[in-house]
């Protein structure tokens, strides 16, 4: 009970003292995840919105396997990862294993099918709910998914937030793909292993405070824009 005590004292004080390691692994952590975000955004938006909007054949399949790429394995993600960013490799060229750009690449695959499903929800919805006022103006499919876009942005915006809450509480494939090498790829979850194997429970717990912390954040903005998008509606 006195070592449990200890590495609560201890993890306060790293964070408290904003310990430069702690920081570090942080830093990074944040930094990863944001630019996984961002690609998984920039592809899964465009692809999750028209999938959402157009009609055509074979869209409920699609739909079908967009939904079960949602539930990836992240080891089998970093697998597949691996095996393409290795020497032997299709990529192995660009010389990205155990760097931070494979594990954004490997949080990017895991968390762009959910973009684009989650997406595509959002602008099902308010495609069926415009879809009169459309066709009455005769408004082309282009300006009328920007539209959709731009009214659905809070929806979109919750989207994002979801990705970016499975990303940074990501282990498995990022640990095949990074290595969990200290000051290069070592991450929050990573760490967190890692410490706790080595029995060094304060650095563990201080970064398992920040996940806390982070997914607290998440979880209240997105509560925070599901009520601001309700009060909308009935306005």
């Amino acid at each position: 009970m006195q070592d449990f005590t200890l590495a609560f004292v201890l993890a306060g004080q790293l964070l408290i003292g904003l310990d430069p390691t702690l920081m570090g692994i942080v830093g990074l952590s944040l930094a990863v995840t944001g630019s996984a975000l961002l690609v998984a955004c920039l592809i899964g938006f465009p692809v999750g919105a028209l999938i959402g909007f157009r009609q055509f054949r074979g869209r409920s399949f699609v739909i079908v396997c967009l939904n079960a790429l949602m539930g990836l394995p992240p080891v089998v993600v970093g697998l597949l990862v691996y095996m393409m960013l290795s020497n032997a490799g299709p990529l192995g060229f660009l010389q990205l294993l155990y760097t931070p750009s494979a594990m954004i690449v490997a949080q990017a695959v895991l968390i762009t099918p959910i973009v684009a499903a989650l997406s595509r929800q959002v602008v099902e919805t308010l495609a069926r709910e415009y879809a009169d006022t459309f066709r009455t103006l005769v408004v082309p499919w282009p300006t009328a998914l920007l539209a959709l876009l731009r009214d659905g942005r809070s929806g979109l915006a919750t989207v994002a937030l979801a990705g970016f809450g499975r990303a940074i509480a990501e282990v498995g494939a990022v640990i095949i793909v990074g290595g969990n090498i200290a000051h290069v790829t070592r991450v929050m979850t990573t760490s967190i292993a890692l410490e706790t194997s080595k029995g060094d429970l304060a650095l563990a717990l201080a970064l398992g405070f920040v996940l806390l912390l982070i997914a607290l954040a998440v979880n209240a903005t997105v509560a925070a824009l599901s009520l601001a998008t309700r009060e909308a509606g009935h306005g």
